[in-house]
């Protein structure tokens, strides 16, 4: 009973302040996550560049890049005229499609022309390590401190789509005289494209509540995910010139008043809704070999349940077969993701000076950019089987346990657990039942590490880990 005791002890007192690090396993993919950067001012945006390093927007007004590798972080453009107030400030962002060619990059904030909260498309030349020669696309759209939208994208054919919010005015949204409750189709010059489905406006959809998270998937299909009030958040598929019902249809066409409002006013049905809301926020599409089980997929963030959420699409992209959430409440609220050209996934949190941050956030060192990657080591196991930890891993407990055989003849055994730098946590020499168990009680989740020896020789080793 003594080892008992002891294990626990050491586990329950001396990891509570271990670095956490949250691990995800798939069917056959074992997913792991490190910190890229921290101490961000709640970032908004993040983009992989042509450069391979991930460009992203803080609301308070900076643009920075920041190397995915070592963290290094670049300031490119601080705005002085940002107007920052809970959900106002610099938002959206998106690069030329052929930047190599073509530098330019095109941003959305909010500003206060003295009287009113006002947004504007700007786009920037990047030169000499900076943005410059500020192009303004559209102004003078109506803001707020709740409900802008505001996520940019680029397009092949050269055009800028934006998703506005209907900025607490529900019928704003139905009106198209209003750019509000929209989503935006601009060229790069600015001017209005001449096959947008009004003539003479930027509208190319409307309908719309708080639209968060836009992605133009590889199949050719324009998403966007869009919040409600405290019901019915959608996925929908934007298409030209439909009407997508907000504030007389929520979520699905399902109640009876809504299915006639549909069918008279030919209403774009959302293909996915949640009740309660989730908030969710940045989208992407991934179809990588590097995670197969998440191939033809939308990623999605979500700000009022802390989690990322995986839609795996049918093969025409026109509905979701499955959901699957992951990292739920781990880092806090999460604002958008970006996917590299290797595969890895790459999202920002949103919990820092943020009036809706979740129970436990923010944390000192938010906002972060958090890196999810393939893991290149094994699953959590014994190297030669003389140590078994199971389950493994493990929500509430685990058992650790030395076989017999080996342990009989063995009268000098020592169990050390250690991090991922290799730096040992504790020591414990093991008397002769070789058993202890492990409660999750005070542990932060994480990888933990652990070798046997007897004497000097390490006999065996291998790693567990807490969900």
């Amino acid at each position: 009973m003594r080892i008992y005791y002891f294990l626990y002890s050491i586990f329950t007192i001396s990891f509570s302040t271990l670095p956490s690090y949250a691990q995800v396993y798939l069917d056959s993919t074992v997913l792991q996550t490190d910190i890229v950067a921290d101490k961000l001012d709640t970032p908004w945006e993040i983009i992989w560049g042509p450069d391979d390093w991930l460009w992203v927007t803080e609301r308070e007004g900076r643009v920075i890049r920041i190397h995915p590798e070592t963290g290094e972080t670049k300031q490119i453009l601080q705005l002085t005229n940002v107007y920052r107030f809970q959900a106002a400030g610099l938002l959206g962002m998106a690069l030329h499609p052929n930047f190599s060619d073509t530098a330019q990059v095109f941003i959305v904030y909010t500003y206060n022309d003295g009287e009113k909260a006002k947004e504007k498309i700007v786009r920037y030349t990047y030169q000499n390590d900076v943005l410059v020669k500020p192009l303004v696309l559209i102004d003078n759209i109506p803001a707020a401190t709740i409900r802008n939208g505001s996520r940019l994208i680029t397009t092949p054919d050269r055009k800028v789509i934006m998703t506005t919010g209907d900025i607490n005015q529900p019928k704003l949204a139905q009106n198209i005289n209003s750019l509000n409750g929209k989503t935006l189709r601009v060229n790069f010059d600015g001017s209005v494209p001449e096959d947008n489905p009004i003539p003479g406006s930027y509208i190319w959809s409307w309908g719309h509540r708080n639209p968060q998270g836009l992605v133009l998937a590889d199949n050719g299909i324009l998403y966007s995910s869009e919040h409600a009030d405290s019901s019915d958040d959608e996925l929908n598929i934007i298409e030209k010139g439909r009407n997508y019902g907000w504030i007389d249809v929520q979520g699905y066409c399902d109640t009876p008043e809504e299915k006639a409002y549909c069918n008279n006013y030919q209403i774009k049905e959302a293909i996915s809704a949640w009740t309660p809301s989730i908030a969710p926020c940045g989208l992407e599409y991934y179809n990588h070999d590097a995670i197969p089980e998440w191939k033809n997929a939308l990623l999605l963030t979500t700000l009022k349940h802390d989690d990322l959420r995986v839609l795996k699409l049918t093969e025409d992209g026109q509905s979701i077969v499955s959901e699957n959430i992951y990292f739920d409440n781990r880092f806090g609220r999460l604002r958008d993701v970006c996917v590299a050209p290797n595969g890895d996934l790459y999202v920002a949190t949103s919990n820092r000076h943020d009036t809706k941050a979740n129970s436990g956030f923010p944390i000192p060192s938010d906002d972060k950019i958090i890196r999810i990657s393939v893991s290149t080591a094994p699953r959590y196991a014994s190297e030669k089987n003389i140590v078994k930890v199971f389950p493994n891993p493990f929500n509430t407990f685990t058992t650790i346990q030395v076989d017999g055989k080996y342990s009989k003849g063995s009268k000098n055994l020592r169990f050390q657990i250690y991090d991922r730098l290799g730096q040992t946590i504790q020591e414990v020499v093991l008397p002769s039942q070789q058993v202890a168990q492990i409660s999750k009680d005070s542990h932060q989740p994480g990888v933990y590490f652990y070798r046997l020896l007897d004497g000097n020789q390490i006999v065996d080793s291998g790693r567990f880990l807490i969900n």
